[in-house]
């Protein structure tokens, strides 16, 4: 079984990170909630779910991961200056691991620099940015381009745990 990194800070969407983490635990597969401090606790912004990071990004490796779920809300704000992050990102990425990013999870990979001439979906008001960071912009429930899924919103996570589930 694989095992997963997901990067979540404080007011993330709540389904957008119970639901894939549940959905890959109960399909037998490892993962491991990283943040910016170990120990944290960090609430969904909808007050219904909370987690405790489990590893400090500076302390983990990208190579002991084979792929990275990024949930939305207002977490991936809270992440994408963070250089450790943006490095490990890059890292999973030159390995062609999969990175799932949905809601605004994408802008983690803006921020990294890892858009420019990939398909990606995102939260749709995030559109222009995405494509200012050289992303081709398409609005589906669940867009693969090579190594990357991305999704929407919540209403999108079936199709999003799916290709998850495949990729691995």
């Amino acid at each position: 079984m694989s095992k997963v990194a997901f990067l979540l800070a404080d007011q993330f969407e709540d389904s957008e990170m119970q639901v894939p983490y549940d959905e890959l635990k109960k399909a037998g597969h490892d993962a491991d909630i990283i943040g910016l401090q170990k120990g944290e606790t960090v609430k969904g912004k909808n007050g219904k779910e909370e987690y405790t990071i489990e590893k400090a990004i500076s302390e983990v490796n990208a190579a002991d991961y084979d792929a990275v779920v990024i949930p939305g809300g207002s977490s991936p704000e809270g992440l994408r200056l963070d250089q450790d992050i943006l490095k490990f990102v890059t890292e999973v990425n030159t390995a062609k691991k999969p990175i799932a990013a949905i809601c605004h999870g994408p802008q983690i990979l803006a921020s990294a620099n890892l858009l420019k001439g990939r398909t990606i979906t995102s939260f749709p008001p995030l559109k222009d940015d995405m494509v200012n960071a050289g992303a081709t912009f398409e609005d589906g429930e669940a867009i693969v381009d090579g190594n990357f899924i991305t999704s929407r919103t919540p209403k999108d996570e079936p199709a999003f745990v799916r290709e998850i589930l495949k990729a691995l």
